[in-house]
């Protein structure tokens, strides 16, 4: 019996998923975990510590506070930032973490942080932008970049990277194969010019590795795959849902035609319908965009459309017609009902589903 709402986080699941994506690499290539984002909803720290003791090569964070609290929780292979703020720079240093430079300014100014610091090759990793225009040096900036590179003696670069736009739609299959070429040239040129050291190289995500295997270098990024998703529309074998979301019925009435639930009167009761209170709302993670019947919850295996709007703290659902009581066990989502189909459903994606989910819920390990 559920007593409160809680998350619901499978070890097994992920050790399959790591495994599985592991089976899609030769044996000499590197996984990156990518554990940004509270490891995608899941608790960052919980979930390195249990991808270290699996073997996980390196790990990945958006930002330099994330990469310190893993650091502070004993976390000991490398970590990857891949979104580092020039101001938090002294702290990337002071705890051991691996920078990503993708500009003029993050550049010089890394440098300059790590002179100041009597540092010595210090490992930075060079990201270049191959087509999906969010972060990157634009590739023809390869040679001065790889010269300016050379004579610092402060820093090394570990590796070149980039990432892919559009890995997991097979309809653009002709751009990914174009990125994929354009970045082996540009780490080409790139090399021909920086002689300090041969850094390795990273392109793709997880449906990255999945759709374009040729293109695994010497390292792989995944992050949401790990988690059980991969988002191209089917299923791959072998990735497994992580996480089930669970709540429980706090109130149920029976309310008449002609009556309204929740703010706004905007649902109204077209015949007398039984509504269920679920304590679980937007400040939860359950955004707006999921009520008056585009979200849905599951109760005694039946499918109960979420009614009215959104609360702060409270959802209502149709429950006419179900067997239940207060008290009951509520799915959100599990690996049967999954996140994925949910967030769908509601014109969004399951990374922002599961990212959302709030750190007042309790997470479970099981």
């Amino acid at each position: 019996m559920v007593k409160e709402t809680f998350l619901e986080i499978n070890l097994s699941a992920l050790e399959k998923n790591y495994r599985f994506l592991r089976t899609k690499l030769s044996s000499k290539t590197m996984l990156l975990a990518v554990v940004k984002a509270f490891a995608y909803g899941n608790d960052s720290v919980f979930i390195a510590k249990f991808l270290e003791d699996l073997g996980a090569d390196y790990f990945a964070v958006a930002y330099i506070s994330e990469g310190v609290m893993l650091r502070k929780s004993g976390i000991k292979k490398p970590i990857l930032v891949l979104h580092p703020q020039v101001v938090n720079f002294e702290r990337a240093i002071e705890y051991k973490l691996e920078p990503s430079l993708y500009s003029e300014r993050t550049l010089n100014a890394f440098i300059k942080t790590a002179s100041l610091h009597n540092r010595s090759m210090y490992p930075v990793h060079v990201k270049f932008n191959t087509g999906l225009n969010r972060l990157g040096f634009e590739t023809g900036r390869s040679k001065p970049i790889a010269l300016q590179l050379e004579k610092e003696s402060s820093v090394c670069v570990k590796s070149i990277f980039s990432h892919m736009a559009a890995s997991e739609d097979l309809n653009e299959n002709a751009f990914t194969l174009k990125q994929i070429h354009l970045f082996s040239k540009t780490f080409e040129s790139f090399i021909k010019y920086y002689k300090k050291n041969t850094p390795f190289r990273h392109l793709c995500n997880t449906s990255g590795l999945i759709n374009f295997p040729q293109a695994e270098f010497e390292m792989v990024r995944c992050g949401i795959g790990l988690y059980g998703f991969d988002n191209m529309n089917q299923k791959s074998s072998g990735l497994v849902p992580v996480m089930s979301l669970k709540t429980l019925i706090s109130q149920i009435h029976n309310i008449k035609k002609g009556e309204s639930v929740g703010y706004n009167r905007d649902f109204i009761a077209k015949t007398p319908t039984k509504i269920a209170t679920l304590p679980i709302g937007h400040a939860d993670g359950i955004g707006r965009y999921y009520g008056n019947g585009q979200g849905y919850v599951y109760i005694d295996g039946q499918k109960a459309l979420i009614v009215g709007n959104v609360c702060m703290d409270m959802i209502m659902v149709d429950v006419t017609g179900i067997n239940c009581r207060e008290g009951d066990s509520v799915i959100v989502f599990d690996c049967f009902n999954s996140a994925e189909k949910l967030a769908e459903g509601c014109g969004t994606i399951s990374y922002e589903l599961i990212a959302a989910i709030s750190r007042r819920i309790k997470r479970r390990f099981v």
